[in-house]
């Protein structure tokens, strides 16, 4: 599983022009599923989102995570981040996981941190979103989980 996250000062996600998750100060996370994911790598991603320091201590240093700050969390099903798009100017699609495991897979990402975490959002996946966001820093970074080799 890829986590694309960005620390934000706030994210929201709309659909039909109405707003279905919405933070304030926290981690906006696209999140993309491939084909060989699995529960370990969900519970593995889910567990850096949370534990990832990418907020700002004291000094200034990015030493805190979003379990330490209390954030919001925005997660936004995307699969265009599992494209393979080493060869020629169209991105193939082959490693991204088929839409009924993504789905399952994303939604059970999102009850996760839910029981663990809050407060948490969520976009809809395979909807047409509009995802708007104020980056902080700007901070992003990509995590990724992968399947055992």
């Amino acid at each position: 599983m890829i986590g694309l996250l960005q620390r934000v000062t706030g994210a929201a996600v709309t659909v039909e022009g109405a707003c279905v998750g919405e933070i304030g100060p926290g981690l906006l996370v696209l999140v993309g599923v491939q084909r060989n994911d699995g529960a370990r790598e969900r519970d593995r991603l889910l567990e850096r989102l949370l534990d990832y320091r990418v907020f700002p201590d004291d000094a200034g240093r990015m030493n805190r995570s979003l379990r330490t700050t209390g954030g919001g969390l925005l997660l936004v099903p995307q699969f265009t981040l599992a494209a393979d798009t080493r060869k020629g100017t169209r991105a193939s699609f082959g490693p991204a996981a088929d839409p009924e495991h993504g789905q399952a897979l994303f939604q059970e990402l999102v009850a996760g941190a839910g029981r663990l975490h809050a407060p948490v959002a969520a976009g809809r996946f395979g909807a047409d979103m509009q995802v708007t966001l104020t980056n902080d820093g700007p901070v992003t970074f990509w995590l990724e989980a992968r399947p055992p080799a």
